[in-house]
């Protein structure tokens, strides 16, 4: 989900008297009640392409119809490929798309500046032993697709067995990235999905246009967490999961169900790749699709519903309804307490051990 805005208004009780008040009327002059309100900024990134898996480009916000839990929302911005995001422009009467407006330019904590164009890729790869007899084709095939991205794109990459590595933070210098994938090494058991947990977290330190991409062989004997908690908050931070399986899907039945619920649910996509060169085409693939994205934000209507939400959205104009849209399923609005260390843990399960930097 988007960035999270505080409004706060002050409510002054009492009213200002002379030199002469007492005791109890200054307790009152100084008490104020201070409402927090939550406005929550609910960022999509769609998807639109005909029957031939072609993208559909050209589209404006007018071509879209957004609903959250049946009830029709307001297209607040609006982008299209790697351009920034522009408010709508609505007429006064009728309420009818009338164009662009300004770039938004948004605040988010992060040393890389969150308005930039492009999209915040963060790459996580299996460094598990299931993944050793294919360890170096898989380097490389990551480093081409890191060469592959836009200038504009900022790259993490990540790693993970039985413990996280962040071995390049997000940058906008893919000469780092590349480095970092150079000298990654093989590691022991897979915790797949504490790993993906903790890039979550990472990524949602930023906005605009951000996705994970995940190359793994597939099993997971290590995680704490589920994988469904892991979709549910990707689904409400709104980032898109690219699987990359280096299995073949009848080969890992369970694996392969759980890829395709995450990347589905998400709005991203599952490969199964068993040979190198399906998983360039992978890789090909997802740059393709950053570079073909449309990104509809919107502020919810009020919905008395604080759980789980469904977002559908459909198109609007001739001959437009032929067409697929790909986007995320829904969220679940998040509450005020929430913080980088709350995790969806069972008990007291801790997601593993961490490390930054290079090992």
């Amino acid at each position: 989900m988007g960035r999270r805005y505080f409004l706060i208004a002050l409510l002054f009780i009492g009213v200002v008297v002379g030199p002469g008040i007492s005791a109890p009327a200054q307790q009152k002059q100084s008490d104020m009640t201070v409402v927090h309100v939550t406005v929550n900024m609910v960022q999509l990134d769609v998807a639109v392409t005909n029957n031939k898996g072609q993208y559909v480009t050209g589209l404006g916000p007018g071509n879209f119809a957004v609903y959250e839990d049946g009830i029709r929302e307001k297209i607040a911005a609006f982008g299209e490929e790697n351009s920034l995001p522009r408010s709508v422009r609505y007429s006064s009467h009728g309420g009818k798309v009338t164009g662009l407006g300004n770039i938004l330019a948004d605040g988010a904590p992060g040393a890389i500046s969150p308005s930039a164009p492009g999209a915040s890729v963060f790459i996580l790869f299996d460094t598990s032993n299931y993944m050793y007899r294919q360890f170096a084709l898989a380097r490389d095939a990551i480093a081409q697709f890191v060469r592959s991205l836009n200038r504009s794109d900022r790259v993490a990459f990540y790693s993970y067995s039985r413990d996280f590595f962040r071995a390049c933070p997000l940058s906008d210098q893919h000469t780092q990235v590349l480095d970092a994938v150079r000298s990654t090494v093989a590691g022991d058991d897979a915790a797949l999905y504490n790993a993906l947990l903790w890039t979550l977290k990472d990524a949602d330190k930023f906005s605009g246009r951000r996705v994970v991409v995940v190359f793994s062989n597939g099993p997971d004997d290590a995680s704490m967490v589920s994988p469904e908690d892991v979709r549910e908050l990707a689904q409400s931070e709104g980032i898109p999961i690219y699987m990359i399986s280096t299995r073949a899907a009848e080969r890992d039945p369970l694996s392969t169900a759980v890829f395709k619920r995450i990347a589905t649910s998400t709005g991203g996509k599952a490969y199964f790749a068993g040979h190198w060169q399906d998983q360039q085409k992978a890789f090909e693939s997802i740059r393709a699709d950053l570079e073909h994205l449309y990104m509809l934000s919107y502020y919810p209507a009020p919905n008395p519903n604080n759980g789980w939400r469904k977002i559908t959205v459909k198109l609007i104009g001739k001959n437009l309804q032929k067409y697929h849209i790909r986007t995320r399923t829904g969220y679940r609005p998040r509450a005020l307490a929430d913080t980088a260390e709350s995790f969806p843990f069972q008990g007291n399960a801790s997601p593993g051990s961490v490390q930054t930097g290079s090992k």
